[in-house]
């Protein structure tokens, strides 16, 4: 085994490489192919959990191990100059690479191996390991070891990887969305001091009777009644409590798996988080929506899990702050990312307190665990963090504990800690009648990797 010091560079031991990265703490390896001119091709070039294969490079989870990186020099496309390996914290352990101990990079290929002992990090939590390059028709590799402090979406970013999630879709191709009375941001559950969006009463229906082949008696129902028969128009819209219709003429964004039936020419694409720098996010906080886009023109009905269903929708002057566990559609026309719940760095982990933040102008539909109460924030407001679901993303958050006016024995079985939410500003907090999953704010309920699994910083 040959060891590698900064800077230095070998051949290639041979065509097909194995790179692993081993560390004390739990690192996402990946690579990226990389031109002449230090950039990747196309985001396709970037191969990590989310894409795992590229032209001549797969990426393999280590499950339990070290993370895997196999290069083909061989498949490797004319126009990639150089193969670059990077390893990045995972957010389940610590923050920077100051605490961890001994990261060494290895490369096989059959009986011979070289090594790279990475040292001297401090606030880095990714760190570019090696690259394997080609000079004058053969393969080399040389050790790097150089550091960056945002991680692997520093990294990406540094090499051209777009971490631009979609790019605003043309107005020609976006769902209309209904007309709507101000305020800024409005709630078709009629939230206090905000007018209803109130959607058209369906159609009467001359009831349907089906006549029998063989001579049996018609069928009848109450289930044919025309308040069970299908809203009409275009965009999201409220189909009972429990689900909603989508008349489509171009193109909605929807959760992963919430399609109950659909009529018409529908295609569904599924998007996983909604883009490279989306899908890194996800990975790290717990937090995102998983996706799918789906084109075309006629009907969609979605629902998740018999939840009850609520519309809002954005006029542009304000966001909404939101569980991803509680999106279930909206318009291509609003953007959303992942963020950090203000106010609460001091109480959460690498991987806690994280939300979905909607801007834009369109149409969201959510689902909440019962029947909600819009709260105005005008005053002090506070609420259980498993049961506040979103809220104005103009508000000021912060983390209160309870203890200090009684409520920790009240408070506690769901929260763990005896702490709740204080919200101060203008806006309004959606609260549902449920301190349980699915649904709540903390707790894993999203729908990144760790989704469901528990507690978060509250419990």
């Amino acid at each position: 085994m040959i060891a590698l010091a900064p800077g230095e560079n070998r051949p290639a031991p041979g065509d097909q490489l194995t790179v692993t990265v081993a560390s004390s703490a739990s690192v996402d390896v990946s690579a990226l192919l990389v031109n002449s001119a230090g950039k990747v091709r196309s985001d396709a070039d970037f191969v990590f959990f989310n894409q795992p294969t590229g032209p001549g490079v797969v990426y393999r989870h280590g499950n339990g191990g070290p993370d895997v990186v196999a290069v083909q020099t061989s498949a490797l496309p004319a126009d990639v100059d150089k193969v670059v390996v990077t390893a990045s914290l995972d957010g389940r352990g610590p923050a920077t690479f100051a605490s961890v101990g001994a990261l060494t990079t290895t490369i096989e290929s059959g009986s011979t191996a070289l090594t790279f002992p990475i040292a001297g990090l401090t606030t880095e939590s990714g760190v570019v390991c090696v690259e394997i390059y080609r000079r004058s028709g053969a393969w080399k590799v040389r050790a790097i070891g150089q550091g960056y402090d945002d991680g692997l979406a520093g990294i990406a970013s540094a090499f051209g990887v777009n971490l631009d999630d979609e790019p605003p879709v043309p107005a020609a191709q976006s769902v209309p969305v209904q007309p709507v009375a101000p305020p800024p941001t409005h709630s078709g559950h009629g939230a206090p001091g905000r007018p209803s969006q109130v959607a058209p009463p369906p159609a009467q229906q001359p009831q349907p009777s089906f006549s029998s082949q063989q001579g049996a008696p018609p069928v009848h129902s109450d289930l044919f009644d025309p308040s069970h028969a299908e809203v009409n128009g275009l965009g999201i819209q409220k189909q009972g409590g429990k689900m909603v219709k989508v008349g489509m003429n171009g193109e909605v964004m929807a959760r992963a798996g919430s399609m109950v039936a659909y009529q018409g020419d529908l295609k569904f694409e599924a998007l996983g988080s909604g883009g490279i720098g989306r899908a890194i996010r996800q990975h790290l906080t717990g937090e995102g929506v998983p996706l799918m886009k789906v084109t075309g023109r006629g009907d969609l009905f979605l629902a998740n899990s018999a939840a009850d269903v609520h519309i809002i929708d954005l006029d542009g002057t304000d966001g909404l702050t939101i569980n991803g566990a509680n999106v279930l559609a909206f318009d291509s026309t609003l953007r959303y990312d992942i963020g950090r719940v203000q106010g609460a760095a001091g109480y959460a982990s690498n991987a806690g307190l994280f939300n979905c933040v909607f801007t834009g102008r369109g149409r969201i539909a959510i689902t909440t665990h019962g029947t909600p109460v819009v709260l105005t924030v005008d005053q002090a407001t506070y609420a259980d963090p498993n049961a506040a679901v979103a809220w104005s993303s103009s508000l000021q958050t912060g983390i209160k504990r309870n203890d200090s006016f009684g409520l920790g024995r009240l408070m506690g079985r769901s929260t763990g800690e005896a702490s709740t939410l204080a919200f101060s500003g203008r806006g309004f907090v959606i609260v549902q009648p449920s301190e349980l999953p699915p649904g709540g704010l903390i707790g894993g309920t999203g729908g990144g990797q760790q989704a469901g699994t528990g507690g978060g910083i509250f419990g």
